[in-house]
């Protein structure tokens, strides 16, 4: 028992310096990804479209997860983690420099397309960092050091729709009313050019950025590691591995987690903004509100490093996670303008202990087949396309809090049951 412990605690302390690495890492990409709360009002104004039209913009990022996510793995295979990391950071820039020729035309579709491939960047990206940092120290502690990450991730989602909204953003609901009273064609195209193009310089900045962070990933001292090895249960025994991937339970059933935990995540954090609008508050105010969830996210990260495996098992901990996710839902539900609003930002907290704890549960015991299975956990992301798009369509027939509501609960309550049962390993013919 002694010499296990030694070994966890020498597993620990060989495992911070990857930790640090990775932890900037996650903040990096963090910052890009929560730009999309800015970016749905920002495009929403800026190329005239209706709210289901801007929801595309979550739906253009997250649904690239499905198509590179496995192509990731492969890839994976090629380079190395560290080498697939700094590959992906190029993608990302390469999708942010398509922010320049989108804003200059002011084509919602080439926004889009630069959305898609900095989705194809972070697939490759999540693909690399999730297993990594879960593998890199002892799997007990895994949901410990996903929060670390998810703290860096999500300060730097608090920081940037403060930051862009600052930028791209300022005096949008002058801007709104002046269009609506501008009846000369030209006149108004001048200004919706002029708001477009606000937001070249800030994307311009992110390419250095992430070109300068995938070169100095690139020269880094960051260590390989072997994730072939882990072939263990949940009661941390040794068993054979399965000639096919699809015969692990915990990772099948994970998938659908995954897609449903990000589905909730996006809604509480992106489409926050366009659900306080629909509540007739001005884009100024709601302009914000994701950093908000955010923040909230970060307190959940913080409980969860202190807690996680120390006091509660991370199995534990998503279980209790879902059903505060379906008590702020249903408040949300039944509460009006600002504490409705609390309600759904308060739904950060409910879910920040649930990545760290699915993607370590989901690829435990999966040894040879764990960037396989790390790929198609990753390829559940693209929930965060799919549930929203199920909330505007529900929107439109309904009530947006209704549709909220109905679009949640049944996320949440799946949730819980991987955190009861569904996450325990064996074969898919028991589950």
């Amino acid at each position: 028992m002694k010499k296990t412990s030694a070994a966890h605690s020498a597993q620990s302390a060989s495992s911070f310096g990857p930790v640090i690495i990775v932890g900037a890492l996650f903040f990096v990409f963090g910052f890009v990804t929560w730009l999309n709360g800015t970016l749905i009002p920002f495009l929403q104004l800026a190329c005239e479209l209706n709210t289901s039209q801007a929801l595309l913009v979550t739906f253009a990022f997250y649904i690239a997860y499905f198509f590179l996510s496995i192509p990731s793995s492969y890839i994976l295979r090629l380079t190395g983690f560290k080498k697939g990391m700094a590959l992906g950071l190029f993608v990302m820039a390469v999708g942010a420099l398509i922010f320049i020729p989108a804003a200059s035309t002011r084509t919602f579709g080439l926004f889009l397309l630069g959305l898609f491939v900095q989705g194809m960047g972070l697939s490759l990206l999540q693909t690399a960092s999730n297993p990594y940092i879960a593998i890199v120290g002892p799997i007990e502690s895994a949901a410990q050091r996903i929060s670390i990450m998810g703290i860096c991730n999500k300060i730097a989602g608090a920081l940037s729709p403060l930051i862009l909204s600052a930028l791209v953003l300022k005096g949008a609901q002058d801007i709104e009313n002046k269009l609506k009273s501008i009846s000369d064609a030209a006149q108004k195209e001048t200004l919706l050019h002029e708001l477009a193009m606000r937001v070249v310089p800030p994307y311009i900045v992110i390419v250095i950025v992430l070109v300068i962070l995938a070169l100095l990933i690139r020269a880094s001292s960051l260590p390989e590691i072997n994730a072939e090895e882990d072939h263990v249960n949940e009661d941390g025994k040794s068993v054979k591995p399965k000639a096919s991937i699809f015969q692990y339970r915990n990772l099948n059933l994970g998938i659908i987690c995954i897609f449903l935990y990000v589905g909730v995540e996006v809604m509480a954090g992106d489409v926050i903004g366009s659900y306080g609008r629909s509540l007739g508050m001005s884009i100024d105010k709601t302009k914000i509100f994701t950093s908000y969830t955010l923040a909230s996210m970060v307190v959940g990260y913080i409980i969860g490093i202190i807690c996680i495996p120390k006091y509660i098992k991370q199995e534990r901990a998503l279980a209790i996670s879902a059903i505060i996710g379906v008590l702020f839902t249903v408040a949300a539900y039944f509460t009006t303008g600002y504490t409705s609003i609390l309600f759904i930002a308060l739904l950060g907290l409910a879910n920040s202990l649930m990545w760290p704890a699915i993607f370590p549960l989901g690829i435990k015991g999966l040894g040879k087949h764990t960037k396989l299975g790390s790929a198609l956990l990753v390829m559940g992301v693209a929930g965060g396309a799919v549930i929203p798009q199920v909330y505007a369509y529900l929107a439109k027939v309904s009530t947006s809090q209704l549709a909220f509501l109905l679009s949640m609960v049944p996320c949440y309550i799946y949730i819980l049951y991987y955190g009861i049962s569904g996450h325990k390993t064996g074969s898919s013919e028991h589950s």
